[in-house]
């Protein structure tokens, strides 16, 4: 699925085509100055990816890795964060 770029002049001129190609092609890139700003993605992609399945403790609990006997030890680290206006 190749992602087209279109700059925001291309994107404001051809809109109902931009809408057109997200929903044919898949996600459609904008561009300011040569950088994304934006992606225009078909809603039912949206909706698709964005509907959350479980929480983050079945989402473990269903890993394949559960039960492959991996130990993992928590490092005992002291973060040091600067206080503004000191």
């Amino acid at each position: 699925m190749s992602t087209r770029a279109w700059t925001v002049a291309e994107a404001k001129a051809k809109f109902s085509e931009l809408l057109d190609r997200a929903q044919s092609e898949g996600p459609q890139r904008i561009t300011r100055h040569g950088r994304t700003t934006a992606i225009v993605v078909a809603a039912n992609e949206w909706e698709r990816k964005a509907n959350r399945k479980g929480n983050l403790a079945e989402f473990f609990a269903a890993s394949p890795l559960r039960d492959a006997g991996v130990k993992a030890r928590r490092l005992k680290l002291h973060l040091r964060f600067p206080v503004s206006g000191a």
